[in-house]
């Protein structure tokens, strides 16, 4: 095996490319933008790292000893610009996908450039697939944009502003508003679990280790005292909290917890309104599911995305679940030669996560080539 495409020059495409090209693989990289990172040059302004520098290096290049403890987006960029250079990765620049097909032992990719053959085929387009919209009742009279679609609070000066959802997403770009002086209110649907930035000092992600352990049930057990001294209870800021402890969460739900930068503090005092659910939207009025109803002239929908690869490579493809997701990420699936990267949701951080999975993967492709 001398040849595997690689679909994406995201962090977890150039993290595959690289241990690809260590293992003696060539990696034929299809970028659908015009530059790598694009995901990254997207994001909102105030977008972080929630893992220190030192775990959010790709295989082979540590983030620089310059960067901030918590790199942020700039600085994410330009570490990715640095790695793909530093690593000689040269991805096809504005080739989207159009199709994949297993034909015999070889792998065809169509893209708006033409097409591609190679052994093995490595997906690592993300979990941040397509913009996920609600659908509420009624029409809003006013802006409605995904989180995606959120730069910085310049936009939304003297106005009232809606977010929706409390991911991270929703909690960075809620503080980032109230932080301009912008009146935002947050809606929160369902129970929340929440987890402070750092716990004496050491990044909450660090912890990940003990859940490894010990499980995910045990873990939370033992950090829960600590936890609440923290960032309290959920309830103390008019949240209903969820019922399993944030590593369970992780573990058997796929859901990431928030990750407070500041938020709760704004909450407290009263910088950041919060609010049950959307019910319906009717001119500028919200109607939440207690019956109460607010005016607003801006929504944010923090509501993530919806990832379904079956355009790609098919409605019958037995890696894909019956949504089109991938059952397994970095490891080999039931097609041969077919790889997915980056694909669960983790705690420990998305980079190390993707790096760690582009490890293995080139690893069993490498052992794959023919003597």
């Amino acid at each position: 095996m001398t040849r595997t495409i690689v679909i994406g020059a995201g962090p977890t495409g150039l993290a595959v490319a690289a241990c690809l090209k260590d293992a003696g693989v060539t990696p034929i990289i299809l970028e659908r933008a015009d530059s790598i990172g694009a995901s990254w040059r997207g994001h909102y302004d105030c977008l972080r790292l929630h893992t220190v520098r030192g775990r959010s290096g790709l295989p082979g290049m540590p983030f620089p000893a310059t960067a901030s403890r918590y790199p942020d987006r700039a600085e994410v960029i330009t570490y990715l610009e640095d790695y793909a250079r530093a690593k000689g990765l040269a991805p096809k620049l504005g080739c989207e996908v159009t199709g994949a097909r297993h034909d015999g032992a070889i792998w065809r990719v169509s893209h708006t450039g033409g097409e591609e053959e190679a052994e093995a085929l490595v997906v690592c387009t993300g979990l941040n697939g397509t913009p996920r919209l609600p659908d509420w009742a009624g029409a809003f009279d006013g802006p409605v944009l995904h989180s995606s679609d959120y730069r910085n609070p310049a936009a939304f000066a003297g106005q009232r502003v809606l977010v929706v959802g409390f991911g991270n997403s929703g909690g960075d770009i809620s503080l980032d508003l109230a932080r301009a002086g912008v009146t935002v209110a947050l809606s929160v649907r369902g129970p929340v679990q929440i987890l402070p930035k750092e716990i004496l000092g050491q990044p909450i992600t660090s912890f990940g280790t003990l859940s490894k352990v010990l499980g995910p049930r045990m873990a939370d057990r033992l950090t829960a005292p600590v936890l609440r001294m923290y960032v309290g209870r959920p309830g103390d800021y008019g949240l209903t909290p969820y019922a399993k402890g944030p590593a369970t969460m992780v573990a058997e739900d796929g859901r990431i917890p928030l990750i407070d930068v500041g938020t709760l503090g704004a909450i407290r005092d009263g910088l950041i309104a919060t609010r049950p659910g959307v019910a319906a939207v009717e001119g500028r009025e919200v109607c939440f599911s207690d019956g109460t109803v607010a005016e607003f002239d801006a929504v944010i929908a923090a509501t993530g995305y919806a990832v379904d690869l079956r355009p790609i490579l098919g409605d019958t493809c037995a890696a894909l679940d019956h949504l089109g997701r991938p059952k397994v990420s970095g490891v080999p699936t039931s097609v041969p030669g077919l790889y997915f990267c980056s694909f669960r949701a983790t705690a420990d951080g998305q980079l190390r996560t993707s790096g760690l999975e582009a490890q293995a993967i080139a690893a069993d492709v490498a052992q794959r080539v023919p003597a």
